[in-house]
């Protein structure tokens, strides 16, 4: 009796151990998911660099008290080196930072408007683009990370890209009847190390979005296609 009761305790441990060794597994290969797999395509290689002077301007907005998202300033210094204008901005200045982008819009000077906003930075997105709809301005492509309350979503947008951590602070975007675009949520709650105040500054999702940003650039100038759809997807950002 006693020796069954060690074997059983024996096989316990052996269990438990199992499933911490497939779990570590299942988070490597998502890993390695992410680094094959381009946001929101299934083709296997990211897209290369966008070429400088592209006419594009990618505003990317902080989240609250201005401090806690500095992922977006790393963003920008990559884009940057690709010859891509990027500007970081705080979130209480969208109103701002929507009639900026419409006078460059109108000028000329930008041909392309692309938005990416972290935490409070992904809230304000939804009002940005409202904003540029109502002044005529389309927005080719934008990205959230972690929206910290729930959002609708109006206007005129190519592609609205919403990553959240949904076991953390982050929910899903919906779209309203207004709205003409494509939007996607993406739980990236697998994502390891994966969290609210990390998202932002994380290698896999930075290499995603520059990946989503050089695409659109890639694509030129565009307004929102016809078709409006909603995607899900799980860590694979989405397949």
């Amino acid at each position: 009796m006693k020796s069954n009761q060690v074997v059983a305790a024996r096989f316990g441990g052996f269990s438990s151990l199992s499933a911490r060794w497939r779990r570590s597994l299942r988070a490597a290969a998502m890993a390695m998911l992410l680094l094959v797999l381009p946001l929101g395509s299934g083709a296997a290689q990211a897209a290369p660099a966008a070429p400088a002077g592209s006419g594009a301007h990618v505003y990317l907005v902080r989240g609250i008290l201005n401090i806690f998202s500095l992922g977006m300033d790393q963003i920008a210094a990559k884009l940057q080196q690709q010859g891509i204008n990027a500007t970081v901005h705080n979130h209480l200045m969208w109103a701002s930072i929507a009639d900026d982008a419409a006078a460059e819009y109108r000028s000329g000077r930008a041909k392309t408007i692309i938005l990416v906003g972290h935490s409070s930075g992904a809230t304000c997105l939804p009002d940005i683009v409202a904003r540029l709809d109502r002044q005529g301005v389309p927005v080719k492509l934008a990205i959230g990370l972690d929206s910290v309350f729930h959002t609708s979503l109006a206007g005129r947008v190519g592609r609205y890209i919403n990553l959240y951590v949904a076991n953390g602070a982050g929910t899903r975007v919906e779209k309203t009847s207004n709205f003409r675009g494509t939007l996607e949520n993406v739980d990236v709650e697998n994502v390891p190390g994966i969290s609210h105040l990390s998202i932002d500054k994380n290698e896999l999702i930075q290499q995603k979005v520059i990946a989503a940003i050089d695409a659109a650039v890639q694509g030129g100038p565009g307004g929102a296609p016809q078709a409006s759809a909603t995607k899900r997807a799980a860590v694979a950002l989405p397949n």
